[in-house]
């Protein structure tokens, strides 16, 4: 079955159903070492996570690793442009859950990315990517630990799906042609827009079905949170691009009405009951003139919708979600994608779960993280329905490799996250705990080190890692 690599000689396979892992007590986890960085900050991480394991478990719980290649490490084993051998994609593919580090980008070689390559051969099709404080970390923000959100992204469709072409090549060219000759002409809501003849052409793809099943994890895991964080924005720049991010917002809202009407309520639906609990005699026309402030300024058939849309919501969870039981259900409201990241900044205690789109999510999550100290705190998921992978979200930094300096946070939180996602959460919240004590008695990286104040000795990557574990207790 492999060519290079021999799986363990203990342990078990991590099996899936309904999408959810079945995780035996012995799982062999496939790890990608990565590069550039990834010789340092791997063995801090490993040794971590399995000292956490260790102790919460006293040896009846233990991970059995299979080292497989990809990157500059795969080419060194497999030859040239062998970034990402058939050896490493058939174990997991028999395993499930894999965790890596940071991935060199190709140059010259077929693949874009193998971070976005891995996604897409696995059909991983949720980016998640928590962003949260740790007390003591050193950040541009006065208030920090007010940010706790998970960013649900998208991971497989939008522009990320790389389905695009170069200015003057005979395909982009035709494809100009043809969009500006007879496919926008028959389109009347364009006018008369014509696209420049020496421009590249990329296509935005976003589906009902890839949409849905986004929004349908991020209300999974707004089930599990405590009551004042069980809510889902759906961010998206719907108002001006209709038929793709309008779409995403519009297929949320459906899947969440439709899938989990007893668990949900949508912001407007709320503003609607609201008003109703606040003045039980309201008229609907009422109603519909508090939930939008320029109903009287509408047309006369905007304001029979937006009447109707008020009759409806009453008569279909006035039973089940007024008299105030909307409040224990979870929020799913929406924001404009430019908005999110002023408001993430500005009142980021007001949101939790955040389900967007892949470039959206892209400038998002990295956003966040900076808040919180940076993509050395940030940890990264891949998930799809039958495997996950574990990830750093910074890159290599080959300039530090070797120098066993760097940050090991990311991974060991993305460490963390597999912990979760597998259910040992005894381990993982030693992780968590181990972690945050090191930050907070100033035992840091350089990175964090030069930035605390008073600035800190800094502690070398394995020292970290050492670190947090005489912290867990």
């Amino acid at each position: 079955m492999y060519d290079k690599i021999i799986p363990p000689t203990t342990g078990s396979k991590i099996t899936f159903k309904k999408g959810e892992p079945i995780v035996p007590d012995n799982p062999i986890i496939p790890f990608i070492r990565g590069d550039g960085t990834g010789i340092d900050i791997w063995p801090a991480a490993q040794k971590v996570l399995d000292a956490a394991v260790a102790k919460a478990y006293k040896g009846t719980r233990q991970i059995s690793w299979f080292k497989v290649y990809a990157g500059d490490e795969a080419c060194d084993l497999y030859g040239t442009y062998q970034y990402l051998p058939q050896d490493t994609l058939t174990a997991i593919e028999e395993y499930g859950v894999a965790i890596k580090g940071p991935l060199t980008t190709p140059i010259g070689g077929g693949i874009r990315s193998l971070n976005v390559a891995l996604r897409q051969i696995f059909d991983l099709y949720a980016c998640v990517r928590p962003c949260r404080y740790y007390a003591g970390t050193p950040s541009p923000h006065k208030n920090p630990e007010k940010l706790d959100v998970i960013i649900y992204r998208e991971n497989t469709e939008d522009i990320y799906l790389g389905i695009e072409w170069k200015q003057g090549s005979e395909i982009g060219d035709r494809l100009i042609k043809i969009l500006n000759e007879e496919l926008i002409p028959a389109t009347p809501e364009h006018g008369k827009k014509q696209i420049p003849l020496d421009s590249g052409i990329g296509i935005k793809p976003i589906s009902k079905s890839g949409s849905q099943r986004l929004v349908r994890r991020a209300i999974q895991h707004a089930l599990l949170l405590p009551k004042n964080k069980q809510q889902v924005t759906l961010v998206h720049k719907g108002n001006i691009m209709k038929y793709t991010e309008g779409a995403f917002r519009d297929w949320g809202y459906e899947v969440a009405t439709s899938e989990y009407r007893q668990d949900i309520v949508t912001e407007r639906e709320s503003w609607i009951l609201s008003n109703k609990e606040k003045n039980p005699n309201i008229s609907l026309e009422d109603n519909a003139q508090q939930i939008d402030p320029g109903f009287n300024s509408l047309t006369p058939e905007k304001k029979a919708q937006i009447i109707q849309e008020v009759e409806e919501v009453l008569n279909s969870i006035w039973a089940t979600h007024g008299d105030g039981k909307w409040k224990d259900k979870i929020m799913v409201n929406d924001r404009i994608a430019d908005s999110i990241f002023q408001q993430i900044q500005t009142r980021p205690d007001e949101y939790s779960i955040l389900a967007t789109m892949n470039l959206n999510g892209d400038y998002l999550s990295d956003a966040a993280a900076a808040i919180v100290g940076g993509l050395g705190m940030g940890p990264g998921a891949n998930i799809g329905d039958s495997s996950a992978i574990f990830e750093a979200t910074h890159g290599t930094a080959p300039k530090h490799a070797g120098l066993d300096r760097i940050n090991p946070g990311s991974v060991i939180l993305s460490g963390v996250m597999m912990l979760e996602y597998m259910g040992w959460q005894e381990a993982a919240d030693l992780v968590k705990k181990g972690l945050g004590d090191a930050i907070a008695n100033g035992q840091v990286t350089y990175d964090l080190a030069r930035l605390l104040e008073p600035p800190v000795e800094p502690l070398k990557c394995s020292e970290f890692a050492e670190a947090i574990i005489q912290h867990f207790g």
